[in-house]
């Protein structure tokens, strides 16, 4: 098995845990006893440490290896796993989202994502980058589709075998600590060309470097502030915080849960292939925003709609184009920073996007309560969709404004500039 097909493989199974548990961490946390307020402070802080890990790792794994990394956060996602199915207290439950791999969002958490695109960048042409990057997004995005639906159809089907909802959501925590495991043997399997080339140029420049970045601090710390608004809007509407205010709202139980984030999570997926070709004719940066700006009007539009069925169409309407930035947001990050650079850049802008995301939920937490108040103001009971869609369009505006002149190398003739 190649290390192309490994790296595909381990993203696959990755975020079908993520999704399995994205859709029902929420409700497995107030099952368990926590008030919404802790729930909101637990998927923030969860965020927050997944970006603490990430840093701490992806930051070194250029110089002390890109496996040896992956390994420890195959380990990280196991420990949180087994730690979040065993115990109820609020305590070690913050010490394994803090420490641990936990993705509230249904999304990418922890260092993999930016160690995985690091090593895919030493395959491919400059030209065939955000094509490869829309497809490892499209198979994370059906895994995580199928994860979503797997998820809820496990809260039914071990709940209705041992009479209780609960234990159905602790199956799906310890299966997620479970996969942790299995995909430390996927890693295990990858060769040492994944790593930084010894003949790389710019390693010895990268090594001494402050966070594992020279000449690229520039443009990454930029793309980084942006980042981090265009996450912390999002932070109000993680998956698993959607999940909870479509049951709050409309009544909606794991099952239904699971098959609504199924078909928003593949319509997600699909989108992405659209990225390549988007960006192939009117460049990066003009995906990213352009594709963007859309589905963030779609955002702020539902929870203005009172029925389950319309806000439900409503919300996957917005899925459908949701995702077209993201393969066109990563492939630009690696391609304006040199090759030994590339895991640090894609790790710290992973990071900005961490700690962006990682207030939100807190903030949002305490309005939940409300969404399910007959006669509850608007402003509250739509105000995760609200803060979302408006931060987003800010960010949108922003990054137009600040990088519509720099062009990744497929996009210029002339060799990069050291410092942008």
């Amino acid at each position: 098995m190649s290390d192309l097909s490994l790296l595909f493989a381990t993203r696959t199974l990755r975020l079908f845990a993520y999704g399995f548990l994205a859709v029902v961490l929420a409700l497995y946390l107030a099952a368990i006893g926590l008030s919404e307020s802790q729930i909101g402070v637990l998927l923030a802080l969860t965020l927050l440490g997944d970006a603490a890990v990430s840093l701490g790792i992806t930051t070194r794994a250029d110089r002390v290896g890109r496996r040896r990394m992956l390994l420890l956060g195959c380990g990280l996602m196991a420990g949180a796993g087994i730690l979040f199915a065993c115990t109820r207290n609020f305590f070690l439950l913050l010490v394994a989202g803090v420490l641990g791999v936990i993705s509230p969002s249904g999304y990418e958490a922890g260092p993999f994502l930016a160690i995985e695109q690091a090593a895919l960048t030493h395959a491919i042409h400059d030209r065939d980058r955000t094509r490869l990057f829309a497809w490892y997004h499209l198979s994370g995005g059906l895994a995580t589709a199928l994860g979503s639906l797997a998820g809820g159809w496990c809260v039914r089907g071990v709940g209705a075998l041992v009479g209780s909802e609960l234990a159905g959501y602790r199956a799906v925590v310890f299966a997620y600590a479970l996969i942790g495991f299995i995909l430390a043997l996927f890693v295990r399997r990858l060769t040492p060309a994944i790593e930084v080339p010894a003949d790389d140029p710019s390693a010895e420049r990268a090594a001494p470097a402050r966070l594992g970045l020279s000449e690229s601090r520039g443009v990454i710390a930029r793309l980084s502030a942006l980042f981090a608004l265009d996450a912390f809007g999002g932070g109000f509407v993680v998956q698993s915080i959607l999940a909870y205010w479509f049951h709050l709202r409309f009544g909606l139980d794991a099952s239904a849960l699971g098959l609504l984030f199924f078909g928003a999570n593949l319509l997600a997926a699909l989108s992405s292939l659209a990225a390549a070709r988007i960006a192939a004719r009117i460049g990066l940066v003009n995906t990213m925003v352009f594709t963007h700006l859309p589905s963030n009007l779609l955002l702020v539009a539902v929870p203005l709609i009172p029925n389950a069925w319309s806000a439900i169409l409503l919300l996957l309407a917005r899925f459908s184009i949701s995702q077209m930035d993201v393969p066109a947001r990563q492939s630009y990050t690696v391609a304006v920073v040199r090759p030994a650079e590339r895991s640090a850049a894609a790790g710290i802008t992973n990071l900005a996007r961490s700690l962006g995301a990682a207030v939100a939920p807190a903030l949002v937490g305490p309005t939940l309560a409300s969404v399910a108040v007959a006669g509850a103001p608007l402003g509250l009971v739509g105000a995760p969709f609200f803060l979302a869609g408006g931060l987003k369009i800010v960010y949108d505006l922003l990054l137009w404004r600040e990088f519509r002149a720099i062009k990744p190398p497929e996009e210029r003739r002339e060799p990069p500039a050291k410092d942008v």
